[in-house]
């Protein structure tokens, strides 16, 4: 009866034991990227005053579902577009920006943030940062 009562008690916590470690295991995965950069941050060097300045950044659809963005936010000073379409599962997108830096006084990073139709398990959009710096001279 002693006998049998260890190989249960061992089984028991053997089960509890490997239940812990897939949850670890998965917790501790990494996640599949959303979307991939070519870049994620551009360093425009020196602006003069009043200049403008084109870039834009580059993206693949890593997701393996349709995504699709919402809206591109970003300061008074960005200027950007965006596809406006579904983009299907290892498509390309891209989003262009134009900096004007005729209301800037200091060197500063500004983000660009893409906020997608998509959600996560909790309902909250998927959102993504991109961002450029630059020096005033």
């Amino acid at each position: 009866m002693m006998h049998l009562q260890r190989l249960l008690f061992f089984g028991i916590v053997t089960s509890v034991l490997l239940s812990c470690s897939s949850v670890t295991k998965a917790q501790t995965q990494p996640a599949q990227a959303f979307v991939t950069w070519d870049k994620k941050m551009i360093e425009l060097g020196t602006v003069k005053k009043g200049e403008k300045r084109e870039m834009f950044f580059d993206f693949t659809n890593t997701s393996g579902e349709d995504i699709q963005i919402e809206i591109v936010d970003a300061c008074e000073c960005t200027t950007t577009d965006f596809p406006r379409g579904v983009l299907k599962p290892g498509a390309k997108g891209r989003i262009d920006a134009i900096f004007d830096s005729t209301e800037k006084t200091a060197p500063e990073t500004i983000d660009i943030r893409v906020i997608f139709k998509n959600t996560d398990a909790a309902g909250v959009p998927k959102i993504e940062v991109v961002q450029y710096k630059f020096d005033l001279g």
